[in-house]
């Protein structure tokens, strides 16, 4: 499985009783999904079979979560597994690594194949809209941080923006799109774990 350090430190600034949570889950996701990745997506570590969501997991401040994408939910906590506390509070590996193994037989049923890092193409950058790009340059410093996003983060303004369905709710977005970047907030930054103090 490829990591990614985003998920290193993820992990490293979760609460002291998650830390070894997360690290166990992420060990039997590398040997459940041998070839998977992994991913930050809605602020949380993801493993994923070809940019395919097959298990996400979170940390908050009094439990943990492990989804396991097209299996339910249990109670009011994300994922099949409740608020979870201790390594304990999950199943054995034997069970997580069937259900992880199902979850990815669904992605794969669905016509995605592995593919290997050279068949793998970033998507393209969305067009920048004229009328968000003239609403930023009136506002140099709002531009400059956007341009600080990584691609994945201006795309998701974009795709924001350009999806809306009418002019109204486009001139919205784009007003509260401006003031989220001018916090240095990103599209999803609400549902993003906050960075503990060092």
């Amino acid at each position: 499985m490829s990591k990614d350090p985003r998920v290193d430190d993820y992990i490293e600034q979760a609460a002291d009783f998650a830390r070894p949570i997360l690290q166990h889950l992420r060990a039997v996701a590398h040997r459940a999904l041998p070839g998977a990745e992994e991913a930050i997506k809605w602020g949380m570590p993801h493993f994923t079979v070809n940019g395919k969501n097959v298990a996400g997991m979170a940390a908050f401040k009094a439990h943990c979560t492990f989804v396991i994408h097209g299996d339910g939910r249990q109670g009011d906590a994300m994922g099949q597994f409740g608020r979870i506390t201790k390594i304990t509070d999950l199943p054995d590996e034997a069970v997580l690594t069937a259900n992880l193994d199902a979850a990815l037989n669904r992605v794969l049923e669905k016509g995605t194949a592995l593919k290997t890092a050279d068949e793998r193409k970033p998507r393209p950058e969305i067009p920048m809209p004229e009328d968000f790009a003239a609403l930023l340059a009136a506002m140099p410093e709002v531009q400059d941080i956007f341009g600080a996003f990584s691609p994945s983060q201006r795309r998701d303004y974009l795709e924001w923006i350009t999806e809306a369905k009418t002019a109204a709710t486009r001139d919205k977005r784009m007003a509260q799109a401006t003031a989220w970047i001018a916090e240095g907030k990103t599209r999803n930054w609400k549902y993003e774990k906050p960075r503990r103090p060092s």
